[in-house]
């Protein structure tokens, strides 16, 4: 599917199927000056040393600036020996791969092959769901190398200060269409890696806008020995254009706080509590989001039934009879949800213009 048909399906689709960005505004306040703030507190807090609030607010700056300054070392710990970057590959909805990335590193674009090729092996897939969300990572080789196995052709990828890194024309490219989810938890090359493909048109993104943390670091010295390391200049994508330090927006925004998104990236099915002791998906428009319709099912003991006894199974008078098929557990993840919508959704179109 080249990139325009991509996105002319999607755009279709979503209106369709009446997808519309979920959207949260939030009034936002000017922040005050923080010489005064900390002259302030410095001034008049008790019981906390000039060491303590000093290194209060440093770790203020590195949280609030995360992905962006760093002290090095401090970064993520090294990969265990034989640790996996897609935590999760399982079949959703019986033929949308679902693959779950912790982290964006060298090797990552040989576990994403090898998990959409076992999971095609046994189901014949519509789509592919990979899931960004709370991942990060520095290795924007591993982010280019990702995400050249949708590519088809010789494209521009990205450009990490190295000169653009550019896909190869293949046979063998995962030829799927491909829904990424992201939120504010989706760090550095794994921010490369969704736009890389939105960019090529292999996917769309979905979910929350990201860090804002694919940036070229430069190191400096500190005085007490320790390095520094800020974010410079942006990483470019291969039209040219760079990645935003106010990270990316999604295509579809779906908006989840980040612990019941902690909780859905262990369970899908998971039925969340609500502070009210309700949960808001138990109904709404939302409730058949996913849902097979229940089949019955007549039973070969049913059928000689009928036929001994001249019952009619076809009607609605006997469901007492009836052995239904159980019914296919219900995806709770608002944003999973509305990827594997999407993806199916995109089966449908391109078989109808086949």
């Amino acid at each position: 599917m080249t990139r325009l048909t991509f996105k002319l399906f999607a755009a279709v689709l979503m209106m369709l199927i009446g997808v519309a960005p979920v959207t949260r505004s939030a009034a936002t306040n000017d922040s005050p000056d923080f010489k005064e703030v900390y002259d302030l507190v410095h001034s008049h807090l008790s019981g906390m040393t000039d060491a303590e609030l000093n290194r209060a607010a440093v770790q203020g700056l590195f949280s609030g600036l995360r992905g962006k300054v760093s002290l090095v070392g401090d970064g993520p710990s090294e990969p265990r020996a034989g640790a996996t970057m897609v935590g999760k590959a399982t079949v959703v909805e019986t033929d949308v791969a679902y693959l779950q990335v912790s982290r964006v590193e060298n090797g990552l674009a040989n576990e994403i092959r090898g998990g959409c090729e076992r999971l095609g092996a046994t189901n014949k897939l519509k789509g592919v769901v990979l899931d960004l969300r709370f991942a990060s990572g520095e290795d924007y080789a591993a982010a280019a190398a990702a995400a050249d196995l949708f590519v088809v052709k010789e494209h521009p990828l990205l450009d990490w200060g190295h000169g653009v890194v550019k896909s190869k024309a293949k046979e063998d490219a995962i030829k799927l269409p491909v829904a990424v989810l992201v939120n504010r938890g989706t760090l550095g090359a794994a921010e490369a890696l969704a736009a890389v493909l939105r960019e090529t048109g292999a996917g769309l993104i979905l979910g929350g806008r990201t860090a804002g943390g694919a940036m070229i670091g430069q190191e400096f010295s500190l005085k007490n020995g320790q390095r520094l390391r800020i974010a410079t200049s942006p990483v470019k994508l291969g039209d040219g254009s760079a990645l935003s330090a106010q990270g990316l927006k999604p295509d579809i925004e779906v908006t989840v706080s980040a612990e019941d998104e902690q909780a859905y990236r262990d369970d899908a099915y998971a039925l969340l509590p609500t502070t009210n002791g309700t949960n808001l998906l138990q109904a709404g428009p939302g409730e058949g989001t996913n849902r097979p319709a229940r089949r019955t099912r007549i039973s070969e003991a049913d059928l000689v039934r009928e036929r001994r006894e001249g019952t009619n199974f076809n009607t609605d008078d006997f469901p007492a009879v009836r052995d239904r098929e159980p019914e296919k557990p219900l995806i709770r993840d608002p944003a999973l949800a509305r990827a594997v919508d999407l993806l199916k959704g995109l089966a449908v179109m391109r078989r109808a213009r086949s």
